[in-house]
């Protein structure tokens, strides 16, 4: 687990070495073990490893400075975060046998060992215990094709001598980042935004991505888009290369939902193989030569995984959660002690203040690149924070469980709009009363009404209404609302389907991973989710609806496969809602609003001409009235606020 980095100049110019010297550096807290160097010069073939300051002494006694080696026009740099053999074999970037390929590689291929012994059975020899040494072989014996073999989390870039290509890729869901500046002069590339920032780029803002994060705040990450029109995002499940100075980027992977549709296993030997899959999930994820522990929410996502990895250690067992003492909506502990006893785990918990936050605003929104527009993320931050205090360097978690199984309210819309479709009427009678009776989010003329809009609407229509009646206006602009879901499919399948697909390849899942990423490696902590074993996606989504959703409960088919491991109380709730935080209801307008009117007082502010700030004073002073539900405009305008200041005008 790591921070990468390069820079290629097209244009044959030698690369800055201090650029790129600064771009490794921003990123310490993704490696703070090693820092490794690479200068190649593509047209005479030269290719030269070397070191700086933080680099570990071994390699530094077999490499030059990188200020004294020659110089290049492409150019690698790395920060390591010490996983998998701990040993200076570890150091990138990487080669393989004969110096033909080097890499640098963020992520953890879990299968390594496997496909380690089947590489050794055609002739490969192995010099390190790490999967980096692993990928570097497959692609030299596979190919591109070497993605598909694959079972992990991953960004990498690599230099192929022989082809002189450039081979840059990302996992199949987007677990791992990688974004690019490419101008037809420069190729470079990098594990955070920031570090492109570095160079003198086109800074332009894409306003139809900020328009899409206040409006919708799973649009955070949005396939290819960032912040700015000329950074992109290279997408999950793509791969990039650079030869003969053409860029081509391609799809190497996607859910096949049309294979699926017919699929129809029994109940009861689905049950057995998700548990077999989801179990195994875990075990891969358990590989590590450091200690790996879990966050714990007190639900049963991260529940369910305390109380299978717990038996696959032979240490205790550790967890980490938040609570708040600002009311019982925030405050999981009962539910966390009770998954910490039955697991014999060794649970630390952390509260985080209005003050800690405070102090840690401009902190957090400088390592996530980002506005922090869901408030969770504060918990996540401050889980990460506890975790890296108490010697755990990989974290186990739940991202992805709700967008594979259904565990959103807008799936339930989803899969009675189904039942009404197909003309399962009786059981729509059935059901849907007991849903309104146990679900209280909202009221049930609402409720009724976005099933019947799931019905006669398909998913591109369904987000353009839902944006058309949230906040838009709170900017000064807007956007042709048929341009800005482009990326959203309307498929030929179920309408629940149809909407986890779109969950998990282009709408929510990714603002998740995005932060679920930045918060961990703000404390060189890696984080793993078993949910989004490909083996486990793909699996769910051959099951029919009723196995996700049954009655008045989501997940049906993981609660069954799991209700003998997890606490029989875990198992049957219905109140969990995830990661929570006091922010948007409590905070805003208590400790928070001298920061607040400080923010709509300033002239930095004010000047902006991206917000409607006659409206934005109207719905806070309504806020300040009591309006709880305009404390989720408020935070957006402020966390976006901060966003500029903090990553846009650095």
């Amino acid at each position: 687990m790591c921070g990468i980095c390069g820079i290629f100049n097209i244009n044959n110019k030698p690369v800055n070495k201090m650029a790129l010297l600064k771009m490794t550096r921003l990123i310490r807290h993704r490696g703070p073990d090693d820092e490794g160097f690479l200068i190649i010069n593509t047209n005479n073939g030269n290719i030269e490893p070397c070191h700086h300051d933080e680099t570990i002494k071994i390699i530094k006694n077999k490499t030059k400075h990188l200020n004294y080696v020659k110089p290049g026009n492409f150019a690698f740099g790395f920060r390591r975060l010490s996983i998998i053999d701990l040993s200076a074999n570890g150091h990138q970037p990487m080669k393989n046998k004969d110096g033909s390929i080097w890499i640098v590689f963020n992520g953890e291929i879990y299968n390594y060992i496997e496909l380690r012994n089947e590489l050794n059975s055609y002739g490969y020899k192995f010099h390190t215990n790490t999967d980096t040494e692993v990928v570097i072989n497959a692609y030299h014996h596979w190919g591109e094709n070497c993605l598909d073999r694959f079972n992990g989390m991953w960004a990498f870039a690599l230099w192929d001598k022989h082809q002189k290509k450039i081979f840059c890729a990302r996992d199949r869901f987007g677990i791992k980042p990688f974004y690019y500046y490419y101008d037809g002069k420069r190729f470079i590339f990098s594990s955070e935004i920031k570090q492109l920032l570095v160079h003198p780029i086109n800074r332009t803002l894409n306003k139809k991505m900020i328009y899409r994060s206040m409006n919708l705040n799973s649009f955070l990450s949005y396939h290819d888009e960032t912040f700015f029109e000329k950074i992109h995002s290279l997408p999950h499940s793509h791969y990039l290369t650079i030869k003969n100075n053409s860029l081509i980027i391609k799809q190497y992977y996607d859910l096949s939902i049309k294979e699926y549709k017919n699929v129809k296993p029994s109940f009861n030997d689905s049950v057995m193989e998700y548990d077999k899959i989801f179990k195994d999930s875990i075990k891969l994820r358990m590989r590590s030569d450091v200690e790996v522990g879990s966050c714990l929410s007190g639900g049963l996502d991260s529940s369910a995984i305390v109380s299978i990895a717990s038996t696959l250690t032979d240490k205790r067992f550790k967890t980490y959660s938040t609570y708040y003492d600002e009311g019982s909506l925030f405050d999981e502990r009962k539910w966390i002690r009770i998954v910490n006893k039955a697991t014999n785990s060794q649970g630390y918990l952390i509260e985080p203040k209005v003050e800690d936050f405070i102090r840690d605003f401009e902190y957090m929104t400088f390592v996530n690149d980002y506005p922090l527009i869901g408030p969770s993320v504060i918990s996540q931050n401050y889980v990460m924070k506890l975790a890296s205090e108490n010697g755990t360097t990989v974290i186990l978690d739940g991202q992805g469980s709700d967008e594979i199984l259904a565990g959103y309210n807008h799936s339930f819309y989803r899969y009675y709009a189904d039942l009404l479709k197909s003309f399962k009427l009786k059981k729509f009678v059935d059901e849907f009363p007991n849903y309104l009776k146990y679900n209280k989010k909202g009221n049930s003329v609402e409720k009724l009404l976005k099933v019947l809009l799931s019905l006669f609407f398909n998913e591109v229509a369904i987000y353009n209404l839902e944006s058309k009646y949230q906040i838009n206006n709170l900017l000064s602009y807007s956007y042709k609302r048929e341009n800005i879901f482009d990326k959203i499919q309307n498929l030929n399948t179920s309408k629940l389907t149809n909407f986890l697909y779109n969950l998990v390849m282009t709408t929510m899942l990714q603002t998740l991973l995005h932060f679920e990423d930045r918060n961990s490696m703000a404390y060189s902590i890696e984080s793993r989710v078993p949910f989004l074993d490909y083996r486990l996606v793909e699996f769910v989504f051959t099951l029919p609806n009723n196995y996700k959703i049954h009655g008045n409960y989501g997940k049906y088919i993981h609660r069954k496969a799991l209700g003998k491991i997890a606490p029989k109380e875990i198992a049957e709730r219905k109140d969990k809602i995830g990661f929570s935080s006091p922010a948007e209801i409590i905070w805003l307008r208590g400790s928070m609003k001298p920061l607040i009117d400080d923010i709509f007082n300033s002239g930095d502010y004010k000047n902006r001409d991206i917000f409607n700030h006659k409206l934005i004073q109207k719905k806070y002073k309504e806020y300040l009235n009591g309006n709880n539900k305009n404390g989720k405009f408020i935070w957006r305008v402020i966390t976006l606020e901060q966003w500029f200041r903090t990553v846009y005008e650095q």
